[in-house]
């Protein structure tokens, strides 16, 4: 297979393959959609001859990570020509964006995993757990503190990467893992009204707390639908993000979207899992999580740059004995020293307190996941008593990282 640039002339056929793979026949307004979305990536394809059998597209994106932000390109519309599959193309394609990667500067990588088995062999870690919450809105919502009352607006679309644009920045600083937005990104993907799979789904609203003149305490993107009297189905609030300053003002919000009138049900999707609405609703019979999963999938393409490129909680040293099949250059033991200011990891012949592969390290990486609870599921192994406890304390945020940003 020859790995190279997909150029502008080929992307319909490389979204050609897409469809083929997963089976999808898209309206034209969707497939104008994508190939916009495909023109603005990093387009990696194989080709066996001048036929492209194998097809990856790369967003540029920056990834907030504990004290800062990084680049981290986001792999989407991976796919393999079904004539082509278990002959290496995926691999050879992941590879040279991992060569890219560590030529360009950019530590990470990530994506949504459409098949958990494929990317954990190539090195990605789930970095974040998610939740479905949904709440039956047929009954006011009951809560155990009071929200807050300031005033509730309505904010045109239009508008959001200017208004709630620089809320959800503020947000990014405090809680990894989620993806810097600008103006195009906030109005043509994730507001898009086109991309819509569900086409009875409303176009998207925006509610924000406080008044006109000062600036909000949190927003909500939420879309809705009608409800079928034949079938006794309620109508619908889908709520696509929901962030707030604190407990009172996410109350606030949730109270609006669960008293919209003729509806009955609401449903967010990609919830954190230190979600406050799960502590202050009065009952969970009202508020279900009705199901979790894996968020952000992250890679450390370069474990140096990325642990030395995130903030520390404590203050930490400890050898780590890192393997990664896929990149050398990240193989071997590493003395990693840090302290809340600055961290530091180098090479070393010192016994190892810590033996773990990369895509547990990348689990860990946001502090999503606790290395003792790898090290008790036998996936890594702890040589130093109380090393994984301190490599966690190390690692540990005030909010766990989230991000319903899927691409």
């Amino acid at each position: 297979m020859d790995i190279r640039d997909v150029p502008e002339a080929h992307v319909d056929r490389a979204m050609e393959l897409v469809y083929l793979v997963f089976h999808d026949n898209p309206e034209e307004e969707q497939r104008k959609h994508h190939r916009e979305l495909v023109l603005q990536c990093e387009r990696i394809g194989a080709y066996d001859g001048d036929t492209l059998v194998g097809f990856l597209a790369a967003h540029r994106f920056t990834l907030s990570v504990p004290g800062g932000e990084l680049p981290c390109p986001g792999l989407t519309f991976v796919s393999v020509a079904p004539t082509h599959r278990r002959r290496g193309v995926l691999s050879a394609m992941i590879a040279e964006l991992f060569r890219r990667g560590t030529r360009q500067g950019r530590p990470l990588a990530a994506l949504w995993a459409s098949e958990d088995a494929i990317y954990g062999r190539f090195g990605f870690g789930p970095a974040m757990e998610c939740l479905s919450v949904e709440i039956d809105s047929r009954r006011p919502l009951a809560l155990r503190i009071a929200p807050d009352e300031r005033p509730l607006r309505l904010i045109d679309p239009a508008d959001a990467p200017s208004v709630v644009g620089p809320y959800f920045d503020a947000t990014r600083a405090a809680r990894a893992g989620r993806i810097a937005r600008d103006a195009e990104r906030w109005r043509g993907e994730w507001l898009a009204e086109e991309a819509e799979e569900d086409d009875e789904l409303s176009p998207p609203r925006i509610v924000a707390l406080g008044d006109t003149d000062e600036e909000i305490a949190g927003y909500a993107v939420y879309r809705t639908k009608s409800g079928n009297d034949d079938t006794g189905t309620p109508g619908l609030v889908r709520v696509d993000e929901l962030e707030a300053d604190d407990a009172a003002a996410a109350a606030a919000l949730w109270r609006y979207v669960a008293s919209i009138d003729l509806t009955g049900t609401v449903r967010a999707w990609g919830r954190p899992l230190d979600d406050p609405l799960l502590l202050f609703a009065a009952d969970r019979d009202q508020v279900r999580v009705t199901g979790g999963f894996p968020g952000l999938w992250v890679r450390l393409v370069d474990v140096r740059a990325a642990l030395t490129g995130r903030a520390w909680a404590a203050p930490v040293d400890l050898v780590l004995d890192v393997r990664d099949q896929h990149i050398p250059a990240n193989t071997g033991r590493h003395r990693l020293t840090a302290t809340q200011e600055a961290g530091s990891y180098e090479p070393t012949g010192d016994a190892p307190d810590l033996t773990l592969d990369v895509r547990d390290l990348a689990a860990c990486y946001l502090g999503g996941t606790e290395v003792r609870r790898l090290v008790r599921a036998g996936l890594v192994a702890e040589h130093t008593r109380g090393a994984a406890a301190r490599l966690d304390a190390a690692l540990r945020t005030e909010l766990l990282p989230n991000s319903g940003d899927e691409f």
